[in-house]
């Protein structure tokens, strides 16, 4: 297993307040990928599979008619003479009936070795997931932080600025620091909180392009775990079928290329969880180097103040590593079925996989297109 240690940036540990924490998974979900939605995908495979018997008996009537047709050709090229008697290649139908008529089990047996792959990558992928969850609260509780730092700066400038320019600068010289102090008790808050619109806009574009960046990745991997779903059933519904018309010689490929494809949708939630544990590294190296530059930008010198200065005259409150890392995430997540093909050679699914991605940018398109109109 690769090692997170790898892309580790190292940090002080942040204490986050457990109420903050509650307030942040509810407004952006508990994970990256949200665990409850994860947790539906998971379970939503094993409910849908269970409707495998829609055309069962359907398959069975067409596979006899099929065995009649096959035994009639046989039987006549050997009354002909043109074959001997072969036993073995009449009992291959019966083996095919057999398959339907065990449907269930016989799917569970091929789709076996792809869970084992699941099952694995899976695991991976929640222990780096536990880990990438408190670094994210960590860094948003560091985000908020600076953002209040950037508040009372700014009213401090404000108030220094006031205090240079106002009628209380030819006071008398006696009472001078005390109506500064009293002035300054009672101004701070007023140029704080209309400064706070301001750092909140700053705030809010940088939890905007998080946001945005973040359901860029989930949808992404929304969208393969569905299509393995969707891919998976129609193949086991609609399976039974390849089995009877494999029975006549001119389909003879249609079953294992069924099988070919069967195995290739069932390992792309295997190969997800790779490559989600893969990009988590990335994460997990982003997170921690964007914690390490707001915990500089809170330390109280004065090279810490010029980097803040600089900072927020960036328009938001980001580095923008992690929403990159998060657009990373999304692009490579298109991947699966292309490396499931690696794996299993099949073209049918991936041409699939591939006119569903383009009608869904074209569906995309016409919207924007109606939007802007």
């Amino acid at each position: 297993m690769i090692s997170a240690s790898l892309l580790q940036v190292q940090h002080t540990p942040v204490n986050v307040p457990g109420s903050f924490k509650d307030t942040f998974n509810f407004l952006q979900g508990n994970g990256v990928y949200d665990d409850g939605m994860m947790h539906f995908l998971r379970n939503m495979k094993s409910q849908i599979w269970t409707h495998y018997d829609a055309f069962i008996a359907d398959a069975q009537a067409l596979a006899a008619i099929f065995m009649l047709i096959f035994f009639a050709i046989k039987s006549y090229e050997m009354i002909s003479g043109d074959r001997k008697l072969e036993v073995m290649p009449l009992l291959r139908p019966f083996g095919l009936s057999m398959i339907i008529l065990w449907w269930p089990i016989f799917t569970r047996v091929v789709a076996f070795p792809t869970e084992v792959v699941e099952n694995r990558t899976s695991e991976m992928f929640d222990e780096s997931q536990s880990n990438i969850n408190e670094l994210r609260m960590e860094r948003a509780k560091l985000m908020v932080d600076v953002a209040d730092q950037l508040l009372k700066v700014q009213a401090e400038t404000e108030t220094a600025k006031t205090e240079a320019d106002t009628w209380y600068e030819n006071a008398w010289e006696s009472v001078q620091s005390s109506v500064k102090e009293g002035f300054s008790q009672v101004w701070n808050p007023i140029v704080e909180m209309r400064n706070r619109l301001q750092i909140s806009l700053q705030l809010y574009g940088a939890a905007l392009l998080e946001t945005l960046a973040i359901w860029i990745l989930r949808i992404s991997v929304y969208v393969i775990f569905i299509v393995q779903i969707i891919f998976s059933t129609i193949l086991i519904i609609l399976g039974p079928f390849s089995v009877s018309a494999s029975i006549l010689p001119m389909f003879r490929n249609s079953f294992p290329e069924w099988i070919a494809r069967f195995i290739s949708v069932n390992l792309y939630s295997g190969i997800a969880y790779l490559v989600m544990y893969i990009a988590s590294l990335f994460q997990h190296y982003a997170l921690e180097a964007e914690i390490t530059r707001y915990q500089e930008l809170l330390a109280s010198d004065g090279e810490s103040m010029e980097k803040l200065s600089w900072f927020a005259a960036n328009g938001v409150l980001s580095f923008g590593i992690v929403i990159i890392t998060f657009i990373i995430g999304a692009l490579t997540m298109f991947t699966v079925p292309s490396i499931s093909t690696w794996i299993v050679s099949t073209t049918g699914v991936s041409n699939a996989a591939s006119v569903m991605g383009s009608k869904a940018s074209s569906m995309g398109t016409m919207a924007a297109h109606a939007v802007g109109g």
